[in-house]
């Protein structure tokens, strides 16, 4: 039972005490044999919450390192009284901490002009819930510390606020868990469950667009919050205008708050991050090498924290604490590939995607609906919006003066296709490859 004391040691660790408690009665070990880890659980609920919840913890610091290649299995207690089973919605403790990150506080969050006004208004929010801007809908591209800010919120409330009740979920729980209400016919204790918290936090909110059912139920779940005066906090990867197929209902009570950007960290922050990632980790590396990791990854504050965990694995496993650039370059080209240091344009997207498609400047920005060169102004448009930091509004701007919405629609259909068709997937990542180099 060696990797059961190992997988315990390793959440005791890194879940909160109520989620640790949690954890013991949800779970029990049933054999580990040929790289198969069998674990017994009480109910479908506790897999799912094993699953998404404990799972990840004990596989990223356990499994990873000291049992690669392990499979995880669960099998549900079937003879358990069907009286203990919990219910999908009882099976939630009440205490919703489980759901916090234990290092996404504001002591570990690194402050810069990017993200200085976001983080002025999380912190106001934390010290007075639903007094000071309410909604706060916080939005920015992935990676970018959005989710941080929000457990640091939690946190925060759950330690200066305790008697609060607290509920972190993302969208496509929030759906999920409505799907197997009404499939279950338990709309109400979803409803309850739902409005019955003092603070609602709902990670990636845009994923909410197209859902008209899912929609509905928000919106009377927010109405029901919000006139309680209980907080709302909404992250997004867009600010609300730019989530398409949104209703304007919600998007207008999104609104009613605090709208805070986060934007890409300029390189004097990114410095501070890897630096005090570094010392978090006590990880000794030059400011020249930092000076490295930071110009290859311009905006990604998570692949940054994945070159510094590439840089540890490195040391750890050669026993090798002499970290120059060289090293360093090889470590984590894989991981991010190595970008050029200057600036990206929309000029030279544009130029790149012109050369290769055979189209004009002009063409692409006429109203032509012509097949091939509607298709090269799409893959420029959302080459534009994954390369540069711009808006949808001033990319619509490079392509005729068209609105965002448009962009909007054009990037949605690229991602779409890319998905659907691995030639054009192979297009975009030739083009993205060749605009990394220039």
């Amino acid at each position: 039972m060696a990797i059961w004391d190992d997988v315990k040691d390793a959440l005791e660790t890194y879940l909160t005490p109520p989620a640790y408690q949690t954890f013991l009665s949800s779970a029990s070990f049933l054999s580990y044999d040929s790289s198969v880890l069998q674990l017994k659980v009480p109910n479908a609920f506790s897999k799912t919450w094993m699953q998404e919840k404990c799972e990840p913890v004990f596989r990223e610091y356990i499994l990873s390192e000291r049992y690669p290649g392990t499979l995880v299995e669960y099998t549900i207690d079937v003879d358990r009284p069907e009286e203990e089973q919990l219910s999908l919605f009882d099976a939630q403790p009440r205490n919703q901490d489980v759901l916090f990150n234990s290092r996404y506080t504001f002591g570990q969050f690194v402050v810069g002009h990017n993200n200085r006004f976001a983080h002025a208004a999380c912190e106001a929010v934390s010290k007075a819930p639903a007094s000071a801007y309410n909604p706060l809908f916080i939005y920015g591209s992935v990676g970018l510390g959005k989710t941080h800010l929000m457990h640091a919120i939690a946190h925060y409330i759950q330690h200066n606020h305790p008697g609060l009740k607290l509920s972190m979920v993302t969208s496509e729980k929030f759906t999920n868990d409505l799907i197997n209400a009404i499939k279950n016919q338990r709309t109400r204790q979803f409803r309850d469950q739902y409005r019955a918290v003092d603070v609602l936090f709902v990670d990636d909110v845009q994923f909410l667009a197209g859902k008209v059912q899912t929609q509905e139920e928000f919106f009377h779940t927010f109405n029901d919050l919000y006139s309680q005066n209980k907080q709302i906090i909404l992250t997004s990867d867009r600010s609300p205008k730019e989530i398409p197929t949104l209703e304007d209902r919600l998007r207008t009570r999104f609104e009613w708050g605090l709208i805070a950007d986060i934007q890409p960290p300029e390189l004097e922050t990114r410095l501070a991050i890897l630096r005090k990632k570094s010392e978090d980790m006590s990880l000794v590396i030059n400011d020249e090498v930092l000076q490295f990791i930071a110009t290859q990854i311009p905006s990604n504050v998570r692949e940054m924290e994945g070159a510094l965990n590439r840089i540890t694995a490195y040391m750890s496993l050669l026993d090798d604490t002499d970290i120059t650039l060289e090293i360093v370059s090889n470590i984590i080209k894989d991981l991010v590939g190595v970008r050029s240091t200057k600036p990206l344009s929309i000029q030279k997207i544009k130029a790149q995607v012109q050369t290769y498609f055979g189209v004009t400047d002009a063409e692409l920005c006429s109203p032509s609906r012509a097949k091939d060169i509607v298709f090269a102004r799409q893959v420029s448009m959302y080459l534009a919006r994954e390369l540069t930091n711009m808006s949808f509004l001033k990319i619509g701007e490079y392509f005729g003066k068209r609105d965002h919405t448009t962009v909007m629609y054009a990037c949605d259909r690229i991602r779409t296709v890319i998905a659907a068709d691995d030639s054009v997937k192979q297009v975009v990542e030739l083009l993205t490859a060749q605009l990394d180099n220039t």
